[in-house]
């Protein structure tokens, strides 16, 4: 992307991005975090740290101030002031090429920036700052044309961080905002999060004695009575789902030894966010996913390509070591169940199998009023196995998605994951946050690493794909999401909210 007022450097294809456009909102609120921070540096004469915009819209900015005093709710309206001024000035914003000497030399005076520029900026190269006004801050930009453009502002939360995130380095403030480039935009967002602290499913679950915690066992919920009523209606709903799209549910253990992880890559990469333990000298875990475990299923015996593709569905018990401070009712949570599912099928069936899944997808997201987005992530840099095999997957993808979704996809360039491309859904809930619960991903590799295969008619042999397949996702967090999606009324014999609710039996109970 390419700032407004900046020159073209030579040939180019042009889009112009309008605030519509998600890349445009990040720059619009990359803008107004620098705003913030000149409002920051005006009223706390504060030392800037980082200010990025969030995936889930707004920004904040990480300052060091006087550890005598700490940002509080009665500092807003101030800083807003100091905002405000920023913005009826106009002030334009403007790319500044540095030598990393004159950058060290410009920013002396603050820590954290020289540190980061002795970080990312390799010796002898170049960087950029942006200056507004008053403030000149590191920055690859680019930025809206001057301060003006942002029309509505309001300070959100405030809270303390530490310097990149670890607890060992020096202790900061963080500020959160939001902006919009109209006032309406900013009255219709202060009203839904006014309605979303009403819906916060952490209220709603202790009012209706849906669940609770312990801290002797932290971030694993205990479903009460009413709670588990609702918990195993998702369940029997997805399987009598299953039941009509040729799905077999299984029951693996919750214990692995280490060498099952090792296979599957998971010891070499994900261990930090397991439970692990010893047990006679040798090395277990609890599974973090059901997938490797799958895998021995499949395993267990020959198979023929005849019976492919096989669908194996899982309620199993999951645990992740989640950081405790990132513990979150039952959004972020250390033990969970999901309704998982892993398709072994032949590389000529993905494309029908993909297209099951979006059925389904589609089904169960209608009965519940979600909109949702769809995005094709396509081969990243980093991805394993040969580019034809890539280009053929992603190609049956992008028909599957043309045949249900059609115009209503996009791609995600070079965002699959390392052993294959995917499909994101992002659901939209009633009160148009976004949130992440199913996954539809292809895998290569790991029928690879497990040595997986199916015999043909002519002996030969051949390794399967897997397609890993959730549609709730974490149950916990999808019943968190469906909680305040209707606000903790459980709807029967009614439609639920949202422009795409159908009428259908599934039923809690009880209103």
């Amino acid at each position: 992307m390419w700032d407004l007022n900046r020159p073209l450097s030579g040939d180019c294809k042009l889009e112009l991005l309008k605030w519509d456009a998600p890349e445009a909102q990040k720059v619009f609120w990359h803008s107004s975090a620098h705003i913030l921070g000149q409002a920051l540096e005006r009223k706390f004469n504060a030392h800037l740290c980082t200010g990025p915009p969030l995936e889930d819209g707004g920004f904040y900015y990480d300052v060091s101030m006087d550890p005598h005093h700490a940002v509080t709710q009665d500092d807003y309206e101030e800083l807003k002031k100091f905002f405000d001024v920023a913005v009826s000035d106009k002030q334009v914003f403007e790319r500044l090429e540095l030598t990393k000497e004159q950058a060290l030399e410009m920013f002396k005076y603050n820590k954290y920036k020289m540190e980061i520029l002795r970080d990312k900026v390799p010796e002898g190269a170049r960087c950029t700052a942006y200056r507004c006004g008053s403030l000149i801050d590191l920055c690859r930009g680019p930025h809206v044309p001057n301060t003006s453009k942002v029309k509505a502002f309001a300070v959100t939360n405030n809270s303390a961080s530490y310097w990149k995130g670890d607890q060992k380095n020096d202790s900061l403030q963080r500020v959160y905002g939001i902006s919009f480039p109209e006032k309406k935009q900013l009255d219709e967002y202060l009203e839904l999060r006014r309605l979303a602290a009403e819906r916060d499913h952490r209220l709603i679950g202790k009012s209706q004695e849906l669940f609770m915690f312990h801290p002797l066992s932290p971030g694993s919920t205990f479903m009460l009575p009413h709670g588990a009523r609702i918990y195993s209606r998702l369940q029997d709903f997805i399987r009598a789902e299953y039941r009509r799209r040729g799905f077999q549910e299984v029951v693996t253990p919750n214990i692995f030894n280490a060498e099952l992880w090792k296979t599957s890559g998971h010891w070499q990469h994900y261990q930090q966010n397991m439970f692990s333990f010893k047990c006679e000298n040798e090395d277990w875990a609890l599974k973090p996913m059901n997938c490797p475990g799958h895998c021995l299923i499949f395993d267990s015996r020959q198979r023929s390509y005849r019976e492919l593709p096989i669908r194996l569905a899982d309620f199993g018990v999951l645990h992740r070591n989640e950081v405790s401070g990132a513990l979150t009712g039952l959004t972020r949570v250390r033990r969970f169940q999901q309704d998982d599912a892993h398709i072994f099928c032949m590389p000529e069936q993905i494309e029908q199998e993909i297209h099951g899944a979006l059925d389904f997808l589609k089904h169960v997201y209608g009965i519940f009023g979600f909109d949702f987005q769809l995005n094709l992530s396509t081969m990243p840099d980093d991805h394993l196995g040969d580019v034809a095999t890539w280009e053929k997957a992603e190609a049956s993808l992008a028909k599957a998605l043309d045949t249900l979704f059609p115009g209503n996809w996009k791609v995600n360039p070079k965002d699959g994951a390392f052993y294959g491309p995917k499909i994101d859904i992002k659901v939209f809930d009633a009160l148009k946050r976004q949130h992440q619960c199913a996954t539809i991903q292809l895998d290569f590799q790991l029928p690879q690493r497990f040595g997986l295969h199916f015999n043909k008619d002519d002996d030969t042999r051949e390794a399967p794909v897997i397609i890993h397949r959730a549609i709730f996702g974490s149950l916990e967090r999808f019943m968190a999401i469906l909680i305040e999606h209707t606000g903790g009324k459980w709807y029967v014999g009614r439609q639920f909210p949202g422009n795409n609710a159908t009428t259908t039996s599934l039923s809690f109970g009880y209103d």
